[in-house]
């Protein structure tokens, strides 16, 4: 809080927060009003969550190459076209279930394209030692919105309607606007060109792909949601159908969440020092289990607002910490698709989640939904057992420095390409068994950071002659291949170059591909590139 940009977004961030959260209460229980399917119920959370699975990719590549502070502005922009249409159709009584679906889609997609740069940014503000407390303090303020937001939004849309919920919204964007137009954001980096889409895109699924802590947060995070957002899709159907309550009641009990929320926020430095990652998801996830086998038989609301509070931290505690290990074990040149890549896969098993259980419930009980959920998050906790999450910081992830690019007697262009490079090693055989484990890692890193048809070869005649051969498409790349290398990447270097027993150390030969050799006029030979 001592620094000024984030104090100031943060601010702007509750009155964004307070005007979604009011806009959540309006949609669902207004789709109580139009429908009385349980499944479109859980379709206007689903509505709010599917978006990031199907575009968080691109919006993560959108924060890692163009500037964060011009695309945040955008999407903001775009909600709140989306919020003003939704407040106009809902007040001339033009709304239907689909309609109300399809415009809380448009909604959900700018939020989706918002919050990798969000993310992202935080980076960019904070130091890295202060991140995890960054995220807390964002995760608390949306959390103190929604134990208030959701009270004032039941009250407004019991006296005014949900039309007035979903103007409420649209206005509340204008804060986050204004914040976002004073902040004097870093410019991206432009050493190198821009990545094109379809490479940057590929790049950031290639290096999730190849770092298995990072595959293992999302899987995590993955089932976590599934389970977990029963209890937020199906609460209108709790307060309306089994409480008989109204939306002020569903209000309240959005608002226990919330403060639940808040007080896992407030205990989650406590635990961090008191437990190891694992143990604090696994913990989380049991949590989270319990609590919405509770709301699942809760006749009355006295036992649902305890299980609402447990629900709300084991909820902030379990995604923050999924959040926190994404950025700590992700180089900055590719942390806003890694953060899109985990709010796809969390978002994702949300999107699942709300349709199946809302499903469930319609096809058997609603017992039967939040019982299916909380077996979920229980299965969630086991994984763990077998597939612990990794500890977050244990590795320095800034760029490692030491390549330079080579003085070139060739005369190419950065497009040129597909480049060739050959490196050879002196292995004694009984290194053999060392140097491919070192080797298998090597692999790993080198296709992470754009190497393709990676391969180790053996000479047959000097069988302690090895060479690693990989291509990258073009000169550029593979300077920018070689840029990406980070500090946590010197370890394996090292111990390959102590394995190397040649007079000299091991040295790149780095060559273009001639792809064709055609005669041209006059019967002269022409080479393509």
């Amino acid at each position: 809080m001592r620094i000024p940009a984030f104090r100031n977004r943060w601010g702007a961030s509750l009155v964004s927060n307070l005007g979604t959260l009011v806009q959540s209460v309006g949609a669902g229980w207004m789709m109580t009003q139009i429908s009385d399917s349980d499944a479109m119920v859980g379709l206007v959370q689903g509505a709010v969550t599917v978006p990031t699975m199907l575009f968080a990719v691109f919006a993560g590549t959108l924060a890692d190459s163009h500037d964060r502070r011009i695309v945040m502005i955008g999407a903001q922009l775009f909600m709140m076209a989306s919020a003003v249409l939704l407040t106009v159709l809902a007040w001339v009584g033009l709304m239907t279930p689909w309609l109300l679906v399809g415009l809380t889609f448009l909604i959900g997609t700018g939020s989706t394209f918002f919050n990798p740069s969000w993310q992202a940014s935080m980076g960019d503000i904070v130091p890295r030692s202060e991140l995890p407390s960054a995220v807390a303090l964002n995760s608390m303020g949306f959390n103190a919105m929604r134990s208030v937001g959701p009270a004032i939004g039941g009250i407004i849309v019991a006296v005014a309607g949900a039309a007035a919920a979903f103007a409420l919204n649209a206005v509340s964007y204008v804060a986050m606007i204004i914040a976002l137009w004073l902040w004097k954001a870093p410019l991206p980096d432009r050493s190198l060109p821009r990545e094109p889409l379809r490479l940057a895109v590929q790049s950031g699924l290639r290096y999730v792909a190849m770092s298995p802590n990072l595959v293992n947060v999302m899987g995590r995070a993955f089932l976590f949601g599934l389970g977990a957002v029963a209890v937020l899709s199906l609460l209108p159907v709790v307060a309306h159908e089994r409480l008989g309550g109204d939306a002020t009641t569903y209000g309240i009990l959005l608002g226990c969440f919330g403060v639940g929320a808040i007080f896992g926020a407030f205990f989650n430095a406590k635990l961090r020092a008191a437990m190891d990652n694992e143990h604090i998801c696994r913990a989380a996830a049991f949590a989270g289990g319990g609590a919405t086998l509770l709301l699942a038989f809760a006749p009355v609301i006295w036992l649902c607002l305890p299980a609402l509070l447990v629900a709300g931290a084991s909820w902030v505690i379990a995604l923050s910490l999924f959040n926190v290990t994404v950025q700590l074990s992700t180089p900055r040149w590719v942390v806003g698709r890694a953060i899109a890549l985990y709010q796809s896969a969390s978002f994702g098993g949300m999107a699942l989640g709300s349709w199946l259980w809302g499903a469930v419930s319609d096809g058997q009980t609603l017992a039967i939904a939040l019982g299916g959920a909380a077996v979920t998050l229980v299965l969630a906790g086991l994984v763990g057992l077998h597939r612990p999450l990794p500890e977050y910081g244990s590795l320095d992830l800034s760029p490692l420095g030491l390549f330079r690019e080579p003085m070139l007697r060739l005369d190419i262009q950065p497009r040129s390409g597909p480049v060739v490079v050959e490196i050879s090693y002196e292995i004694d055989p009984a290194d053999v068994d060392a140097f491919l484990e070192v080797m298998a890692e090597r692999r790993r890193v080198r296709i992470r950071d754009g190497a393709q048809n990676w391969v180790l070869m053996r000479d047959l005649e000097s069988p302690r002659i090895w060479q690693e051969t990989y291509h990258v498409p073009t000169w550029v790349e593979y300077i920018r291949h070689n840029t990406r290398r980070t500090v946590a990447d010197r370890e394996s270097l090292e111990r390959l170059q102590g394995l190397h027993r040649g007079a000299e150390p091991p040295k790149a030969r780095r060559m273009i591909e001639r792809h064709s050799l055609a005669r041209g006029r006059g019967g002269v030979y022409r080479f393509d590139i």
